[in-house]
């Protein structure tokens, strides 16, 4: 039964009916129009402010902060002086107390590609591709603690409650195309911080991004329609569900929610044929499934987001993000924050490393392949870095004050490194990049301005990058 509440008054029926059969015509001439007024796309495809060097985003994110000094920031004195002190040292520097004394790490490294970079021995398949990423190796944040800290990285501040930059991008661009999500989120365990992770905020819910969790296959809950219902009887029963919202929000102020639920409804039916194709990696061929590990135990849940991912940017998906989750932990590592090496770095890293780094480089490679690595920016990295002195014997504690995340494609310039960390690679010394300032060389590369993409909320213009933010132009091609 409809509320009477939305019925129209015998006031208001008398008045409408006597307007004659000259107002059905129109009514009927205009009734498109009217209901677009009523609820305008906000997934409208945008013009940027200015030419895009990048049209997605797939950013990698290695869930529980890989220490930097393991990874691609070589720091030949830990190994001179393992066990000796740290000079400058805080033992209070991470979540838990470290010893003070120096740990060198544990891996071969060696030089790869034209432009020389050193990389850990964990990565034998992303050196080979090092001469296509922007290293930025001085990276640091405030938060010391996994949930803030990838709320502060993802959102540009660790308070909850903040629009992550998946959602200020939707917000400024819309959607390539409107039968798929703009915005999508993958995970095996859902990370610390999870939902706020990619909030969409202050901003309206149309911009949140939808999760999907490897533990259940990628299955996009609430989609199928109703055995019951046939197509022809679900599309009505949303037509009429659609006007009976537009005629609540035609007699009251504007409401983005009840406009975000509305176009919810509309994207979920049109996802219904295209999400299934979309996410589909068994249409790929042997060859490309090989590539990125998809049978390979040992990373095969990332390496079939890593291909999902590839699947969705090539169909117009504008941010798709992974959250490396429990396939990738080792050493005791929790579930949720798999690169948390705090016990031992060695075989928490290895596995890590074992679990990420051939989907990761087949994502570089098949995305050069086809053409797409030039429009689509990769980025690689967690949420803080670790200590270089030890906590316990062979262990790293968090450290936020100094840490390398990688981009590749959409722009940047291959084979450069920017900034750098002390001789020890425990504090960001040279070239500091906050994460205002990598926020802001995203948007620029997606072709906006970090400084006029602002959202009013409370009587405030809010954006991305707060009252901060620098392009970083030195990585830019």
């Amino acid at each position: 039964m409809i509320p009477s509440s939305i019925l129209p008054t015998r006031r208001r029926f008398l008045a409408q009916s006597g307007l004659g059969f000259g107002s059905l015509a129109l009514a009927s001439m205009l009734q498109d129009e009217a209901r677009a007024a009523a609820v305008a796309n906000p997934l409208a495809l945008r013009p940027a402010l200015f030419a895009p060097k990048a049209k997605s985003v797939i950013w990698l994110f290695m869930t529980g902060a890989p220490s930097q000094v393991d990874t691609w920031d070589y720091k030949p004195e830990l190994q001179k002086r393992h066990g000796q002190p740290l000079p400058g040292s805080d033992a209070k520097t991470g979540f838990f107390t470290t010893s003070g004394k120096i740990l060198k790490s544990p891996f071969e490294w060696k030089q790869h590609g034209q432009s020389g970079s050193w990389v850990s021995g964990i990565f034998p398949h992303l050196s080979r591709h090092v001469d296509k990423m922007a290293f930025i190796h001085s990276m640091h944040l405030q938060a010391n603690n996994h949930a803030p800290a990838s709320m502060e990285l993802m959102c540009g501040s660790n308070q909850p409650g903040r629009p992550a930059a998946g959602a200020w991008l939707t917000y400024g661009l819309g959607a390539e195309n409107q039968n798929l999500p703009a915005y999508v989120v993958m995970h095996e365990r859902r990370p610390r911080g999870d939902d706020q992770i990619w909030s969409a905020g202050f901003l309206p819910k149309t911009f949140q991004a939808l999760a999907l969790d490897a533990r259940r296959g990628g299955v996009i809950d609430n989609l199928d329609r109703s055995v019951s219902q046939t197509a022809s009887q679900q599309r009505s029963t949303l037509d009429l569900l659609r006007d009976l919202n537009q005629q609540h929000a035609q007699s009251r102020s504007p409401q983005t929610d009840l406009a975000a639920r509305i176009n919810s409804f509309e994207l979920a039916y049109r996802m219904q044929t295209a999400a299934p194709e979309a996410m589909d990696i068994a249409s790929e061929s042997e060859a490309t499934k090989k590539l990125y590990g998809v049978d390979n135990k040992t990373c095969a849940v990332f390496a079939k987001q890593c291909l999902t991912a590839r699947r969705l940017v090539e169909r117009g998906v504008r941010f798709v993000q992974i959250f490396a989750g429990k396939n990738a932990g080792g050493d005791g590592a929790v579930d949720d924050v798999p690169w948390d090496g705090h016990n031992n770095i060695e075989t928490n890293h290895r596995s890590c490393g074992a679990a990420t780094d051939q989907p990761a480089a087949a994502l570089l490679e098949d995305l050069e392949a086809r053409g797409l690595l030039d429009e689509t920016l990769v980025i690689w990295g967690g949420e803080f870095g670790r200590t270089s002195d030890s906590q316990g014997s062979v262990g790293r504690d968090h450290n936020p004050n100094g840490f390398t995340i990688w981009m590749a494609g959409g722009g940047v310039k291959g084979g450069v490194h920017h900034g750098a960390t002390d001789e020890f690679g425990y504090r960001a010394v040279e070239n500091k990049v906050h994460v205002n300032d990598l926020h802001a060389t995203l948007l620029h590369l997606m072709g906006l301005d970090h400084e006029r993409l602002t959202y009013r909320h409370n009587g405030r213009d809010y954006r991305l990058t707060d009252l901060g933010g620098k392009v970083i132009t030195e990585i830019l091609a």
